[in-house]
């Protein structure tokens, strides 16, 4: 498996798949022609359907036009490897195309070629040795060691610096989400919530009061990355306001120290990892169970650590943050990660609290492993028409009509 640095990045919303990766490929496009006359862009699939939505175009062409115009077409073609491809040529004046290029986004900002020589690629820059949770466990089991502990081994102490930038990101997402309000961008023109439900939630007993504090922050970084703000992809761009809301939490509501949040990053970090490597975690490829059920499964994760939780209960909890959300499709209205988006990610927040004390009143024991809930969640996606996985054609997007 490859660094967590791979995993947890820094960018701008709304999408990583749709709009971190289509802007990281363009730079490399443009990177290899500083001298073209023009550029033809092939989207494809999910990119070509959901693209306008996520502001594919806009990020594309924020790179490109800076050496020559740009022409996008649209095609409705799922090409083999991925939904989410994408093929660049250089454009003459005469109307002639060459030095095509068909790069695929799957997820979390990632890119592939989609042939033997990338995945040797990705191979060379593994840092991991171990590839499934099960591996992980009987490892750390042998050690003594704990999750944290296994990441520290295999990154190195310099792992540390970089999650703490990421930390300090997701913090500042919340906190300026909390402070934003207004109309959101595009046709549905949804209002912010974050800062209403903040000052609702503080009105509450304590009782209520830590359930809707917890919305308020999902809501506040999911509304910080629709609007095209910076965020931390964790896994996605589209979930990302799952693990800072939680974390944020444990903070503020629980008094737990940045090293020891740190750490919970960490952990949930290993587990997201252990999704991307063996599954994925692109809505495009397998619905929104790759996105918000595998960031439901990393603050599950890191929040039982928190709490105190063995190997054995943190790998529970992470289980049920996943296996509750198999078979949640990707079906954003009109294009957007807006609704229902922003609103999955609020309740996956909590649904990994109530995962975390789950596990923590059980020895850990149970029947289904998290691994064997990755493959599932895997061949569950493949199993969905391409109408459920971010298209915005089927599901909750075709009961909307603007």
């Amino acid at each position: 498996m490859k660094s967590l640095k791979d995993l947890y990045k820094i960018g701008r919303g709304p999408s990583s798949s749709h709009t971190m990766g289509p802007l990281k490929a363009a730079g490399i496009y443009a990177s290899r022609h500083p001298d073209a006359q023009g550029f033809v862009v092939t989207l494809y699939g999910s990119l070509s359907a959901t693209g306008k939505g996520h502001l594919t175009d806009v990020a594309i062409s924020d790179v490109l036009e800076k050496i020559a115009p740009v022409r996008f077409e649209w095609s409705k073609e799922f090409l083999p490897f991925h939904p989410n491809a994408m093929k660049f040529e250089i454009l003459s004046p005469d109307g002639s195309s060459s030095e095509p290029w068909t790069v695929y986004s799957i997820g979390g900002g990632e890119l592939s070629e989609g042939d033997d020589s990338a995945d040797a690629a990705r191979s060379a820059n593994d840092v991991y040795p171990l590839d499934t949770l099960n591996q992980i466990q009987n490892w750390c089991g042998e050690n003594g060691l704990t999750y944290w502990e296994y990441v520290q081994q295999c990154e190195g102490p310099d792992i540390w610096n970089y999650l703490s930038e990421i930390w300090e990101v997701m913090q500042r997402a919340v906190e300026e989400g909390l402070q934003n309000e207004g109309v959101l961008p595009g046709p549905i023109h949804l209002q912010r919530k974050a800062a209403v439900y903040y000052v609702k939630a503080n009105g509450y007993k304590p009782s209520l009061q830590s359930r809707g504090l917890v919305h308020a922050y999902a809501l506040a970084v999911s509304e910080q990355n629709a609007s095209g703000g910076t965020i931390v992809t964790a896994p996605t761009c589209g979930s990302s306001g799952v693990i800072p809301a939680v974390m944020y939490h444990m903070k503020h509501g629980h008094d737990f120290s940045d090293q020891r949040i740190l750490r919970a990053i960490a952990t949930g970090g290993l587990f997201g990892n252990v999704v991307k490597q063996n599954a994925s975690i692109s809505g495009a490829d397998v619905g929104c169970q790759g996105e918000v059920g595998v960031a439901c499964a990393m603050a599950a994760a890191a929040v039982c650590q928190l709490f105190g939780g063995t190997n054995a209960q943190i790998e529970y909890a992470a289980e049920m943050g996943l296996e509750h959300h198999l078979g949640m499709t990707c079906d954003p209205v009109c294009g957007l990660v807006q609704v229902p988006c922003i609103e999955r990610n609020a309740f996956a927040a909590t649904r990994a609290l109530d995962a975390n004390f789950y596990a923590m009143l059980s020895d850990g024991r149970h029947i289904v492993s998290f691994d064997d809930v990755v493959s599932v969640m895997k061949q569950t996606g493949h199993d969905l028409p391409n109408l459920y996985k971010e298209t915005g054609i089927g599901g909750l997007a075709a009961s909307y009509r603007k």
